[in-house]
């Protein structure tokens, strides 16, 4: 019961999965908006005590300048231990008379030196004003320390830190997942097509006996049909053997592949659902895998008539769409989809029917982007009306192999 609960919790979590990328984003941004402003806050606390220390600064100059005692004390431990906050105090004129850790090129000279300190009077006018020695008539300009300015800006720092190791992590877990589903699906369907061998060779082997036998004149009708779907049985079986392996693409007439595919399955769905192809022309030639491509029409078909309940009507346009690109558009008349659920169909374990287990349009992407280098998508589709998805094949071998290896698709 334990387990049966563990797999529902994580069923729920990969079918959520939009609404618990949400989740993550929300709580990150919580903890960054808590993160900057408790360091404002710090900063804050840090701008004001260092506003305290200069007016203390500020005050032990002006009683030095009031009073003509031993002042070794004020000068030894105020003024001179400022070691982080930048000053200059300037007279009348704006003239510096003095300054302190002001951060000067290093080999500067006099005229570097005063453009300095033109420069970060400026910067300090701009940030504070300056504190009036009245004894003295002198004005002390000061900004924040290295220290500060460094603090207001290390939660950013850190933020992007975090998002660069999140994406980072993220990506290399993503591809590592993918990479395991992978080898999963291949282990799968080389197994259960190695599964299919023998039943497929008996039965072979029994449809000769049948037709080599007194019951083939008066049965030569289903004897061949059987042989047909025997056949098919193969076929399946070469497409389960050809998935985790680099299949051969090469040079196929596109019109006469979809037709075979189409008189295969007339006999084999509803008599009230009409398969039609229309094209310029037959001599069409694309890229393609022949069993592969075969297998995701004859998916798209299927899916077609329980979208149709078994009642409407199947168009196939094959279209020559360019010298790069021939494209295959399949329309029902079933009861369509929402704009939101274009991608969606294409997700493993996204199925309308109740004992389906959404895996045929995602091996279709996988056939028709991976091993094709093509493209395959929801059309349009509308409520009630029907739905037509597109394929898209390259013409040459070169477009395709590029795409593959670069993964770019110029359509």
């Amino acid at each position: 019961m334990k387990n049966r609960f563990q797999d529902l919790t994580t069923v729920d979590l990969y079918k959520n999965r939009k609404q618990v990328k949400w989740l993550v984003i929300f709580v990150s941004i919580i903890i960054g908006g808590g993160s900057i402003l408790y360091t404002n806050i710090l900063v804050e606390e840090l701008r004001e005590r260092e506003r305290r220390q200069i007016e203390l600064l500020s005050s032990a100059l002006e009683y030095a300048a009031s009073t003509a005692e031993n002042l070794t004390f004020i000068n030894q431990e105020i003024i001179q231990q400022n070691y982080s906050i930048p000053i200059i105090m300037v007279d009348q004129d704006e003239n510096p008379i003095e300054f302190r850790n002001i951060p000067f090129k290093a080999n500067s000279n006099a005229e570097d030196s005063v453009k300095t300190l033109a420069k970060e009077l400026a910067e300090m006018r701009a940030e504070y004003e300056p504190i009036l020695l009245r004894e003295a008539d002198i004005n002390v300009f000061y900004r924040n320390s290295e220290l500060l300015t460094n603090l207001k800006y290390y939660p950013y720092i850190q933020l992007a830190v975090i998002l660069v190791f999140g994406v980072l992590a993220y990506t290399l877990f993503n591809q590592s997942k993918v990479a395991e589903q992978n080898r999963v699906w291949a282990g799968l369907t080389k197994e259960t097509a190695h599964q299919l061998g023998t039943p497929i060779a008996s039965l072979m082997a029994w449809i000769d006996y049948l037709k080599n036998s007194p019951v083939w004149e008066e049965n030569k009708e289903i004897i061949t049909e059987m042989d047909k779907d025997v056949v098919k049985l193969r076929m399946v079986t070469e497409r389960f053997s050809s998935i985790g392996s680099k299949p051969v693409i090469q040079t196929e007439n596109l019109y006469e592949s979809i037709e075979e595919t189409i008189n295969y399955l007339r006999p084999r769905i509803s008599t009230k659902v009409d398969l039609i192809i229309n094209a310029d022309t037959k001599d069409l030639d694309a890229m393609m895998n022949r069993p592969l491509f075969e297998w995701v029409v004859e998916n798209i078909c299927k899916n077609a008539v329980d979208a149709m309940k078994g009642k409407g009507k199947i168009t196939i346009d094959v279209i020559q769409d360019s010298d790069k690109f021939v494209i295959v558009d399949i329309t029902d008349t079933g009861k369509g989809m929402e704009k939101r659920m274009y991608k969606k169909v294409f997700n493993p374990g996204f199925s309308t029917r109740q004992r389906g287990w959404g895996l045929g349009l995602t091996l279709a992407k996988r056939i028709i982007e991976g091993y094709h280098g093509g493209k395959i998508f929801v059309k349009n589709s509308e409520v009630g009306v029907g739905t037509t998805f597109r394929i898209v094949l390259h013409c040459s071998i070169e477009g395709a192999s590029q795409f593959i290896t670069e993964g770019i698709l110029e359509y």
